[in-house]
């Protein structure tokens, strides 16, 4: 029966799984309020902001690279359609120029990663150090238009996004929901899906197999670029304000959560079922600890030692599966 449900769904899914149950039973017998509605309904809008920046970093880690810059171009982004809104009345703005903002916001996401994409495909530089320089830029524009402050004062109906529900499902959970099949068409049905792997795994014998690896590669970064500033509306309609710092936690918590999710870090292999079961367990271990009373930063903390263990039982696993197979 194990055999046959790794098979089909994937060692890594079986195994996030079978760990995530075991952190539920753990919390729950730790804390009678863990079982709890208010609870899963905490982790269901916190979610929504890391797995978004998360599917943003996804598709360049499996490309074989690296985006630094998913949480400066959210917040560019995000602060695009709140100076849209602030033009057009702040408060009093309609839902004209929300989609109008929400567009132009959209635009500049797509942009950024255009640029980071375009620099790594032609020019051969190490996506981290272009995504690093866009990094940098994003975020010496964004502190420099805002002078280090913040812009709020938005619609009601922005905050609803950020804070409603619909049949009891949290908006920001549906949006992220929505995203995430969009990932999964896109990696497992399309031609762009395969050309992603194929780079991550060996990017000189895609091209010499034919694959214009430049126009995937610029693709790539452009697609993160838009998830990006879907990020950053979802993020701005939650806390009902925007800066250039916000999110910016979370940068590396992403680059976890993919790794986490059996993505390898050198690319060409992951499933967005894996990575999407790895958020779920880092948002579940800091929602237990919480509820126990322990600091935020004991959270972080947890996740790092969390990673570590994963990587040093993944190879004691290869290790012995290796053996075994000898």
């Amino acid at each position: 029966m194990t055999d046959w449900l790794t098979q089909r769904l994937g060692r890594e899914v079986v195994g996030l799984t079978a760990f995530l149950l075991v952190v539920v039973v753990v919390f729950s017998l730790l804390s009678d309020r863990f079982l709890t509605a208010a609870n899963f309904g905490s982790v269901a809008v916190q979610l929504p902001e890391l797995g978004l920046l998360t599917l943003a970093m996804l598709l360049p880690i499996l490309s074989g690279g690296l985006n630094l810059a998913v949480t400066y171009t959210a917040n560019i982004s995000a602060l695009t359609l709140a100076w849209v809104l602030q033009v057009y009345g702040g408060p009093e703005a309609g839902p004209a120029a929300f989609l109008l903002g929400t567009a132009l916001a959209l635009a500049v996401g797509a942009a950024a990663g255009f640029v980071t994409g375009a620099v790594v495909a032609h020019s051969r530089a190490h996506p981290i150090l272009v995504s690093l320089a866009m990094m940098i830029f994003l975020r010496g524009l964004g502190e420099y238009l805002t002078r280090g402050g913040d812009i709020s004062g938005f619609p009601d109906f922005v905050a609803a996004i950020g804070h409603g529900s619909l049949l009891g499902v949290p908006a920001p959970l549906i949006v992220f929901l929505v995203c995430v099949l969009l990932w999964q068409v896109l990696l497992g049905r399309t031609r762009l899906g395969f050309f992603t792997y194929m780079i991550g795994s060996n990017v000189e014998a895609t091209r010499y197999s034919g694959v214009n690896t430049k126009r995937a590669v610029t693709l790539v970064y452009t697609l993160s670029g838009l998830m990006c500033a879907i990020a950053g509306i979802v993020m701005m309609a939650r806390f009902n304000s925007v800066r250039v710092g916000h999110g910016e936690a979370y940068l590396l918590i992403t680059v976890l959560a993919c790794f986490l999710g059996g993505v390898d870090p050198f690319g060409g292999f992951g499933r967005v079922a894996s990575v999407l079961l790895a958020l779920v367990i880092l948002q579940i271990l800091s929602s237990g600890l919480n509820l126990l009373g322990a600091n935020q930063h004991l959270s972080t903390a947890v996740w790092g030692l969390f990673l570590i263990a994963v990587m040093v039982l993944r190879f004691v696993w290869k290790s012995w599966s290796e053996r075994r197979r000898n």
